[in-house]
């Protein structure tokens, strides 16, 4: 069983996020901490506002209340300089991979890498194909999105996401649209990746076999209430949440085996 991190150093802080749409409230008074090393799960039904969350987690929109905080510098307060070294931390995966359909994995891999200028092009291309050897993928640097199965591609997203080297990376439903068998080969991507590269991770997702074999903390937002319906271990929320919601949500099935 692998070891997961002990809670001490809070790298992100939310305190009473409410996110909305024009005059509809999304979640409101969000609380919650992530800390280092953490591999933390959002986690809800469909619609509940997870992608939403992570979205205002890097930036891209912006709270109606609240503060979201990085090693305790008030992301949502600070100058746009700032910001920006902040979000220079962050690697994104998108659901999609967002990889360009023209372009070939190390050339997809490169791009993030290219905007500083000062990488030589033998030392990038050999940052591009130890990327690609992270998540499995050495030797296909010149194939194109096209000619790799929908699980390579994840994974080649994930590789993109790292490209410089992120100490906070965010993934939006890694495993949605993955076979069983590509979807646990991901989730062990994602714990060697945790690792071996010291990353803190966040990822939206509701599928349960990845919440309980990689996840260590985990926050349920109840689209009930409008709020956070348990925020902990998901095993233990499983077993011992006082929420019939979370509960629910958590024993869907078959239950997997605990988190490593």
């Amino acid at each position: 069983m692998s070891a997961t991190p002990a809670p001490t150093t809070a790298k992100v802080s939310v305190r009473g996020l409410t996110m909305t749409y024009g005059t509809q409230v999304v979640m409101h008074d969000l609380d919650f901490e992530i800390f280092d090393k953490d591999i933390f799960v959002i986690m809800g039904g469909s619609g509940c506002g997870k992608s939403t969350l992570l979205r205002h987690l890097i930036g891209l929109l912006e709270p109606a209340k609240g503060s979201i905080s990085y090693d305790g510098k008030d992301f949502t307060a600070t100058d746009p300089s700032e910001r920006t070294d902040i979000v220079r931390r962050f690697g994104v995966m998108y659901q999609s991979g967002a990889l360009w359909s023209s372009l070939t994995l190390a050339e997809n891999i490169s791009l993030p890498m290219e905007e500083s200028g000062k990488i030589q092009p033998k030392t990038l291309r050999d940052l591009v194909a130890y990327k690609l050897a992270l998540v499995g993928l050495a030797g296909y640097e010149n194939y194109y999105p096209s000619q790799i199965s929908g699980g390579m591609k994840k994974r080649a997203g994930i590789a993109r996401a790292m490209a410089r080297d992120p100490d906070l990376l965010f993934l939006d439903e890694p495993g949605a649209g993955l076979d069983p068998l590509s979807s646990r080969r991901l989730d062990d991507l994602i714990l060697r990746l945790r690792d071996s590269q010291g990353s803190t991770i966040v990822i939206v997702t509701h599928e349960l076999a990845s919440i309980f074999n990689i996840s260590n903390r985990a926050i349920f937002l109840d689209s009930a209430i409008h709020t956070q319906g348990a925020l902990g271990n998901p095993c233990d929320l499983r077993d011992h949440s006082d929420n019939p919601a979370v509960r629910l949500f958590l024993n869907r099935g078959t239950q997997p085996t605990s988190p490593r």
